[in-house]
């Protein structure tokens, strides 16, 4: 076949595949437009999940009447003018083809009215076929009427999804888009009924909440920082964030608004995810709105079609400066998750699963007592986890009600600590939180140097999974840092040739940990080394830290109990269970009777 220019309504087809893909698309970017006219109120109507009809209605500043072709055409936009205005972009379009693209592969129509006339005019497009301007009467903006999307590309109209799936889409996108401008009132109809009414507020954080949920308001966080990027430039931020304890399956309970602008972007989630290390389930995501502001140079949008993915100027530093912000967000706060007692059954809620790296306690070495509590040679480590001195007190009449910090009170079946606190009453799991101080305590000895290790007299032989050998040799920084030397002996053999000095001396045999460890790496790998350190670090946590089962005596319950008052994010272990539950003194008192 011959090399050949292709049709104008082909090219326009080819163009529209990568900006309307399905109904929500097309919303997306009549909304967008709305906002760049300046609207304050935007309704939207769809039929039939929006392949049949979408309507979006504005009360922005019009489009004059000899200006309609060219709002149609392919390339023609007030928006930027020349390739510095690409710099700084500081509009929700810019490339001047999402009216061209849609009108290709429909038959749309245009209405609009400039305020300062009497008069509006109308444009019909089919299948990329301007008519003519006709006169028309209606209110100050634009609406935009979409029908029979796809009509002329079937192939396309085929592989969209059920009526109701397309509608969700659709929410979704205005809720997102409004998330980012509460002073815009929107309203989305379908099929005659009203699906979402957001009015304009002049509060965020009532925006905010009316699109996450108004239940959850006691479970969000605020959030708010005004920081310098490099340069001196501002960056403000402000949002919300979910406790732990309302995080979500769901990648798409992360929101963030970037100018007023809704996007997707790595960075800002992975910064948030960090904050939450230790705090969620990996497999689960933190419920978080972070809208960020910053001069339009600092960041590019004209990176995808769709615009939702972004490019910061300098991404570790807003990496930094969120994840840092989120952070002081979750310390500042109370994260013990309640206990509600059943109002008739007197049953309490099941506590999350416990963590598959739990050990049974009869699955370690033996520890002394005194042992327990002591970690590395680091004199500043071991003395963090030593028992205290404790003097001898008057033993006073326990009292519910006296507001103090928390204290124990018992341990139950050697496994978890009843305390008392201000609030009521604490039940902590003493395998959990060890783990935490534990973790806490490796994390920062590793930054600054690798861990001691223990050469073997002579190498332990294990066994190993196949893939040990393979392991080994990508895993070798990793290793290193962990004061762990291993080498492939055989096909199944591995020989461990030192050994961090930490899990010695906290029992842990290496013949059962040097496998489980091979053979994490060998199916998580350790491409990003920072994430594999810590993996492992709570696998070492986990593996040395008291178990459930493990009578603890009394010098070292009270020396626990003091690590939690001291140890950063004591509130959940290093994989996200919480390390204590709160039974409030309201629930007690309404339990027994008493409310």
């Amino acid at each position: 076949m011959p090399i050949r220019p292709l049709p104008r309504e082909l090219i326009d087809q080819i163009a529209a595949g990568e900006v309307v893909e399905r109904p929500a698309s097309v919303v997306k970017e009549l909304v967008e437009n709305a906002l760049d006219a300046g609207a304050r109120r935007i309704e939207v109507s769809v039929e039939g999940g929006g392949v049949d009809r979408i309507a979006v209605a504005d009360d922005g500043g019009g489009i004059p009447a000899d200006e309609l072709p060219l709002a149609v055409a392919s390339h023609a936009t007030s928006k930027v003018a020349c390739a510095e205005d690409l710099a700084a972009i500081g509009t929700m379009g810019f490339r001047g083809e999402a009216l061209a693209s849609i009108a290709s592969v429909s038959r749309l129509s245009i209405t609009s009215r400039v305020a300062s006339l009497d008069a509006g005019a109308r444009i019909d497009v089919e299948g990329g076929v301007a008519g003519e301007v006709r006169p028309a009467g209606g209110p100050p903006g634009t609406a935009v009427e979409v029908r029979q999307l796809f009509f002329n590309v079937p192939a396309r109209r085929k592989f969209l999804r059920a009526a109701a799936t397309e509608l969700g889409r659709i929410e979704e996108v205005i809720e997102s888009i409004a998330l980012c401008r509460p002073g815009v009132e929107f309203r989305l109809v379908a099929d005659g009924r009203r699906r979402v009414e957001l009015p304009a507020t002049d509060d965020p954080r009532r925006r905010a909440l009316a699109v996450l949920g108004e239940s959850i308001e006691g479970e969000m966080l605020e959030v708010s920082a005004d920081i310098e990027l490099e340069g001196g430039v501002p960056m403000s931020l402000w949002g919300l964030v979910g406790r732990p304890s309302v995080a979500r399956g769901s990648g798409r309970a992360l929101r963030f608004s970037l100018n007023g602008r809704a996007v997707l972007d790595r960075t800002l989630a992975h910064a948030v995810k960090e904050a939450f290390r230790g705090l969620v389930d990996p497999g689960r995501t933190p419920l978080a709105f972070l809208a960020i502001e910053m001069d339009a140079s600092m960041v590019d949008v004209n990176v995808h079609p769709a615009k939702t993915e972004v490019r910061f100027r300098q991404p570790n530093f807003v990496h930094r400066a969120v994840m840092r912000a989120v952070r002081d967000a979750l310390s500042a706060a109370d994260l013990v998750p309640a206990f509600v007692l059943a109002p008739h059954a007197h049953a309490m809620t099941a506590a999350p699963a416990a963590s598959p790296l739990r050990e049974p306690a009869g699955a370690r070495v033996p520890v002394p007592a005194s042992a327990r509590f002591d970690g590395f040679a680091a004199a500043a480590v071991a003395a963090a986890f030593r028992p205290p001195v404790i003097e001898a007190a008057p033993v006073a009449e326990p009292s519910l009600h006296a507001n103090r910090t928390a204290r124990r009170v018992m341990q139950v079946h050697g496994s978890y600590l009843v305390v008392e606190d201000a609030d009521g009453i604490l039940v902590v799991d003493q395998h959990a939180l060890h783990e935490r101080a534990m973790f806490e305590q490796l994390k920062d000895r590793v930054a600054s140097a690798p861990l001691e290790s223990q050469r073997m007299l002579v190498p332990l032989t294990v066994e190993a999974d196949a893939r040990a050998a393979e392991a080994i040799a990508e895993a070798a920084p990793l290793l290193e840092r962990l004061g762990m030397e291993l080498g492939a002996i055989g096909p199944r053999a591995v020989a461990v040739h030192a050994f961090p000095t930490f899990l010695s001396s906290r029992g842990v045999d290496p013949g059962r940990f040097v496998p489980e460890l091979l053979a994490r790496i060998a199916d998580e790998g350790c491409a990003d080394l920072e994430a594999a350190l810590h993996r492992t670090l709570d696998m070492m946590a986990c593996k040395a830290a008291v178990k459930a089962g493990d009578r603890l005596a009394p010098a070292e319950i009270e020396a626990l109990l003091d690590l939690r008052e001291r140890v950063e994010r004591g509130t959940a272990c290093p994989h996200g269970r919480p390390t204590a539950l709160r039974i409030s003194m309201r629930d007690l008192e309404r339990s027994f009777g008493r409310a």
